[in-house]
């Protein structure tokens, strides 16, 4: 079954999607129409893993690329084949529904609303030497929450022979994200995803990359599943993407004013707005925003297929000023 994630609506301004509110740069853009559409893409796709390299300062052989974040997450997953699993929850539902295509066992840890939806010191106890793999969302989508236990959480799993998957598809709109990034802490049982996708508005060309601690077990998950995974315009978009210079720190001074501008706006109309460190805020609220807002042609995405979370939850990205304007009057309006 397909998950429903957001995107996809009739709008004219869609705060369903959390991409970077910068959009493509026009630099990448220029890469993609220039990009070699007549011949195969490069399978091993080493001029980006190259490029991917440097910005990194990983090893080449440590990163293996994928058509998304969400590519790479089932190819980690049909390659281990983990017997038993722990996630927490709410979460992004494909970690769950892509162990469960290998009947996978998945312990779930429920984030508290009444905690602010933290991931707590008391995480890493849940890890034991029969879990096979643990997925972190960090920050956490769809909570905006990040947690700074990773360095707690992947000691545990290399002492229990356990696989640490943390998805960073969001960690660059953090400020500092140095301080909480999973790199630092790194050892053989470590993976890290990320995505072009939110980064630099790429969601259309579908570009993610995963950095491996055990060299071997990127070799193995690199040459698992269909070839030319990555087409020759995403691997084009990703090497121009990361020559730019900037454009990542333009965004996080940008998302960290227009989030607090959402967030204060939003609280004086009483709509609860759970504090956020990333490029989308989850709110709470009794009205029916989703589709109220969508008679002012305007998405935002409905939580209540989050676990853990219900009908009176919603996301919404952070956008330009003038996006969210639009969105503020039109729920002055409407309330």
């Amino acid at each position: 079954m397909r998950i429903r994630h957001g995107g996809g609506e009739k709008a004219k301004i869609d705060f369903s999607v959390s991409l970077n509110p910068l959009g493509i740069p026009d630099e990448v853009k220029r890469a993609v129409a220039n990009a070699d559409f007549e011949q195969y893409p490069d399978i091993e796709c080493a001029e980006l893993i190259n490029a991917i390299s440097g910005y990194e300062k990983i090893d080449a052989k440590q990163i293996v690329c994928g058509n998304g974040a969400a590519d790479l997450i089932y190819r980690i997953v049909g390659v281990v084949k983990p017997k038993t699993a722990l996630i927490v929850e709410p979460t992004f539902a494909e970690y769950e529904k892509a162990l469960s295509e290998y009947d996978c066992a998945v312990e779930k840890h429920f984030l508290a609303e009444c905690e602010g939806f933290a991931l707590k010191s008391d995480f890493p106890d849940k890890i034991n030497i029969n879990t096979d793999i643990v997925f972190l969302c960090n920050p956490n989508n769809p909570t905006g929450t990040i947690t700074a236990l990773t360095d707690d959480i992947a000691r545990k799993c290399a002492q229990t022979d356990t696989l640490l998957v943390v998805d960073e598809c969001f960690m660059d709109f953090v400020e500092n994200a140095e301080s909480y990034a999973a790199k630092q802490f790194m050892n053989k049982y470590t993976i890290i995803v990320k995505a072009f996708t939110k980064s630099y508005s790429m969601a259309g060309l579908r570009l993610g990359y995963a950095i491996f601690g055990d060299e071997e077990l990127a070799e193995t998950v690199s040459g698992y599943g269909q070839p030319w995974s990555v087409s020759s315009a995403a691997q084009a978009a990703g090497i121009a993407a990361l020559e730019m210079s900037g454009y990542l720190e333009r965004a996080r001074e940008l998302i960290s004013r227009e989030r607090e501008y959402l967030s204060n706006e939003l609280t004086n109309m009483g709509i609860y707005v759970f504090p956020s460190k990333t490029n989308f805020l989850l709110l709470k609220s009794d009205y029916p925003l989703k589709e109220m807002l969508m008679k002012k042609q305007i998405a935002v995405r409905s939580c209540d297929n989050f676990e853990g979370l219900g009908k009176e939850f919603f996301r919404i990205a952070v956008r330009t000023h003038e996006e969210n304007t639009k969105l503020i009057n039109a729920l002055k309006e409407l309330i």
